[in-house]
Parts: C-alpha cells; sequence; structure tokens
C-alpha cells in the first residue's frame, strides 16, 4: 500500500467515490503521475468476502443510508426508503452490476436534434457526439475486457438465453445475441473465465466480471499515487474567496471529522449522492449550493424506463445457471415515433434467486395467483426492460431537512414522476415482451414493476451552455474551475443502454483531459 498523503497537502487530487466514474479515474491519473486521494464511504469487500445469497449480500454492500421519495412512480410505494441500489463499498455499483456494456447510439448524443420539442420533457443535447466518443469507448471495452467486441468471444448462451432467443427469432427480431458483458469469456487481464455461477448481482466470487474494486483500485495502489481512503463519508467540499475548491470534510467510521485539502475535487457518488453533497456544500457565495448558479444541481433525474417480464413454461428453464444477464435484443432500440413514443429500449434477459423474486415479482402480494407462480419457478425465463426515459426538471434530488442522516445531514429525497413518453414506452414493451414468450409456448406471462435497482443518471448534467446544465464536456463544473463530476449524474439525457461503458468512457476521457490540464499549470 502506498504512504499516506498528507492531509494538508493541497497538490492531490481528491476523488470522491470509487465506482465506474471514481475508481477508473482514480487509477487514471494515478498511471500518469498525477497524486489521488480517493475517499470511499464504503469499506473495503473482495471475491472471497462476497456472498452467493441475494438479503445477506444486500446487507453487506448496500447503501442504506436514509432517503425518502415523493412522486407517482411504483417505487414510491413500494420501496420508499430505498429509491436506488447503489453499493456503499470500495468499486461502487461495479461490485453489483451485471456487466452488460453498450455504447449509445449515434442519435442518442443529440435528443433534442433528433426528438424535436416533447412537452413536459427537458431534452438537450450532448455537447459531444459519437465520434468525439468512439476511441474513449474502444479503450472502455479494452479496459472491461466486453465480449464480441476487440475480437472477444462472446459468453455461450443459457437455457434462459435459449428460450429468449427462440422468442425473438419466431417474431422477426434480427439483434440478438449473448451481449455485450463485461465479464470474460476466456481467461484474460489476471481475471479467470466466467464460472457461470449466477450471482454476478451479488459480487462475482471468480473476479470474472469487471469490478474497479479489484482491477482499477489495486492497480493505481500499485503505483505509489493513490490512497484510497475506505468508511470516508465526505460531507462538504470547502472553497475559498475566489470560489475556487480548496478540499473536503469527511467522517471517518469513528466519526471523527477530517479535512483533506486539494488541488481538484471530482465528485463520483452517483446521481443521488453527488447532488445531494453539492447542495449540502451551499455556502454565502454559493447559497443555492456548490456549482448551482444554473439552479440544474439535482435536477433532471433519470432512471431509464424499466420493467420486468416472466414467464411460465411447461418445462424445465431453470433460469438461475448462467450469468444473471444473458443475451439481448436490440430491435427495439431504434428511434421510430411511429410506435407512440421517442427513443427506444432493449431487451435484456434477466434471472432473480426465489428470495428476490418473491420481493419483487408482485410486491406486497400473496393468494394463489402468487404463490402459484412462485411454485413454477423452475420453469420460469425472465427479462428485464429498459428504454431511455425523459429529463424532468421536476424529476430531481433535493435536502430533506425532516430526515436527517447519522452524520446529521439532511438526507436526499428523490422525486420522480414517470413521463408520459416513458409510459407509453412501457406499455410497448411489456407488449413486445409478453410476445417473446407466447411466440414459444408461455402458459402465463408476468409483467413486474420496475425495481428500486436501476441506473441513476443526470442531476448534473453536461451542457454546452452554462445556464443549461451544471459541467462542460469535461465533466468540469461550470462555475468551479477546479471542481468536476466525474459520475454518471453528468449524463445530459439517458439513451436506452445500460450506461456503465459510458460513465467508464467519459472517466477514461476525464483522466486524459485532467492531467493534461494540470500539467499545464491550468488548474
Amino acid at each position: 500500500m502506498p504512504a499516506p498523503f498528507d492531509k494538508n497537502d493541497d497538490s492531490v487530487v481528491v476523488v470522491i467515490g470509487t465506482g465506474a466514474g471514481g475508481g477508473v479515474l482514480s487509477n487514471e491519473l494515478a498511471q500518469k503521475g498525477v497524486s489521488v486521494v480517493a475517499l470511499e464511504a464504503g469499506g473495503r469487500y473482495l471475491p472471497d468476502d462476497y456472498t452467493n445469497d441475494e438479503w445477506e449480500s444486500f446487507g453487506q454492500l448496500a447503501w442504506t443510508d436514509p432517503r425518502s421519495t415523493s412522486g407517482d412512480w411504483r417505487v414510491a410505494k413500494d420501496f420508499s426508503g430505498l429509491p436506488a441500489w447503489i453499493v456503499k463499498a470500495v468499486g461502487g455499483s461495479t461490485v453489483h452490476w451485471a456487466g452488460a456494456s453498450l455504447r449509445f447510439q449515434e442519435h442518442e448524443w443529440k435528443a433534442a436534434t433528433t426528438y424535436g420539442t416533447v412537452q413536459g420533457a427537458n431534452l438537450l443535447d450532448w455537447p459531444i457526439d459519437a465520434a468525439e466518443m468512439d476511441p474513449w469507448y474502444t479503450k472502455a471495452e479494452n479496459k472491461l475486457g466486453v465480449t464480441r467486441t476487440g475480437g472477444r468471444a462472446g459468453l455461450p448462451g443459457s437455457n434462459n438465453f435459449k428460450v429468449f432467443e427462440a422468442g425473438a427469432k419466431k417474431l422477426g427480431y434480427k439483434e440478438v445475441h449473448t451481449g455485450r458483458m463485461a465479464i470474460n469469456s476466456a481467461d484474460s487481464d489476471e481475471r479467470t473465465a466466467c464460472q457461470q455461477t449466477g450471482f454476478c448481482f451479488q459480487g462475482c466470487k471468480w473476479g470474472a466480471k469487471w469490478s474497479s474494486a479489484y482491477t482499477d483500485i489495486p492497480r493505481g495502489e500499485a503505483t505509489g499515487n493513490l490512497e484510497v481512503r475506505e468508511k470516508a463519508h465526505v460531507v462538504r467540499i470547502e472553497h475559498d474567496k475566489s470560489g475556487k475548491v480548496t478540499g473536503v470534510v469527511y467522517q471517518d467510521a469513528d466519526g471523527n471529522q477530517h479535512i483533506q485539502k486539494a488541488r481538484v475535487v471530482c465528485v463520483a457518488g452517483n446521481s443521488i449522492e453527488s447532488p445531494r453533497l453539492l447542495l449540502n456544500s451551499a455556502s454565502s457565495m454559493f447559497p443555492d449550493g456548490l456549482g448551482n448558479s444554473s439552479g440544474q444541481v439535482g435536477r433532471n433525474y433519470m432512471r431509464h424506463m424499466t420493467g420486468s417480464v416472466y414467464a411460465v413454461f411447461d418445462k424445465p428453464v431453470r433460469m438461475w445457471r448462467g450469468t444473471t444477464m444473458a443475451g439481448i435484443i436490440s430491435d427495439e432500440a431504434r428511434h421510430d415515433p411511429t410506435r407512440g413514443f421517442v427513443g427506444g429500449y432493449e431487451m435484456e434477459t434477466l434471472s432473480l434467486g426465489i428470495p428476490f423474486m418473491a420481493a419483487f415479482l408482485d410486491p406486497g402480494g400473496w393468494g394463489r395467483e402468487f404463490t402459484t407462480a412462485l411454485d413454477a419457478y423452475e420453469n420460469m425465463a425472465g427479462m428485464w426492460l429498459v428504454g431511455e426515459d425523459m429529463p424532468r426538471e421536476t424529476n430531481r434530488i433535493t435536502l430533506n431537512q425532516d430526515v436527517k442522516d447519522k452524520f446529521g445531514l439532511p438526507a436526499p429525497n428523490v422525486h420522480f414522476d414517470d413521463h408520459p413518453n416513458d409510459i407509453a414506452m412501457r406499455t410497448h414493451a411489456y407488449k413486445r415482451g409478453i410476445a417473446v414468450y407466447e411466440a414459444v409456448g408461455a402458459t402465463r406471462v408476468f409483467p413486474t414493476p420496475p425495481y428500486p435497482s436501476t441506473h441513476n443518471l443526470g442531476t448534473n448534467r453536461m451542457s454546452a451552455n452554462p445556464r443549461d446544465g451544471v459541467v462542460n464536456k469535461w465533466g468540469q463544473s461550470h462555475d468551479v474551475k477546479n471542481l468536476f463530476v466525474s459520475d454518471g449524474s453528468q449524463f445530459t439525457t439517458g439513451a436506452a443502454e445500460n450506461p456503465t461503458l459510458t460513465i467508464v468512457a467519459l472517466a477514461i476521457r476525464q483522466a486524459d483531459h485532467l492531467a493534461r490540464e494540470l500539467g499545464k499549470g491550468h488548474l
């Protein structure tokens, strides 16, 4: 382990969070010779520590600090204290993710231009495009070892995939395969090949799935340029009279407060905690929150249009065998407003274990219909629907002054109302998902409501014009030159694809830019 950096060393870059954004950024900067202190609110768990038990794993990894919810979304009723399942640990939600690694489509970088005016949506074009991102996507795919890219073979098709594929082909879908997954199909990059254990969401015990917890973080530490402080919960970012960030205040595991000075601060705490931190860092110079002159911090929260479809067949499927996510149909991911909505969605195989199935199939449900469905678990196949949802100014993270965390800080309130476009897309996606399974003889189908675990995006969005967002094309605050956002909260729009690959690509690109600017003395 590298020697710790002095807390008064104001030459370091402080990175808050160690997930897909912060973990990758920390390593990339360390590899370039930049001194980095990464502060992680959670503890450190490695593959030996992960447990193949859904609820026990949730207790080990999940961010369960107080939160509240409001709005018309189903999650506010079913899981009001848990609007999103993110991980509180070194590696962040890269410990828990399924591994799906998809590039945005070209048109999705320019949603406002492509979709036109959508009433009630706060659409904006990204200040970057597919051509600019192409080389960074390639670097990200190579870092993660994404299957079906760079000459890497796809993973084998599980029974869950075979049922899904057969139904897709009967409907005439063409873009169906086992997916682009950050899970090794062969030994590579000091990680073993996937053993098809099936507990991908609980942390990969084999290390076959990419996670910054056991790839980027230890590699950054090995350079001597990265120090990771675990159980270090950042409560405030401080600045000087000129408005430049000077460091962060954090609490350690024993509740003691520390200040770490910094030359640059990069916020990568996810789309709920990152805006919350900026709002909690309000001062007389920044009365509405740090970097919030636009009033956009916390706004435009997106979580993707989601839902699931499970189906029962007359023979066993045993969907739990194989990777949790094992295949994709991309035909519906196109933009085709004749379907009654803008943007598109992916259909991706998904399996849940019996404990989670009992909780999520019909939250709060019981009775004959529910119990006979669980009785048929062995014969079930399942898919997840994920599509582009509309950014709305009113879908936002605010501070709930009535709910405090253990440090006495206001908890985040997550407000979300489905946009009519989201509802139209979900209705269409349920119908097509059901059709996939009925085409191959499903005896029962279950359209299932959205889970609390999902993709959290927006809330500190990129914009060309400072009035429209929080950060510029590099993730740099429009208001504060040495403050950066390095996670999914910088997303301008959400696209249809799972976001992790894009978060990683943006982090590699941001590290390149930051190292260059630091070298020139611009920061």
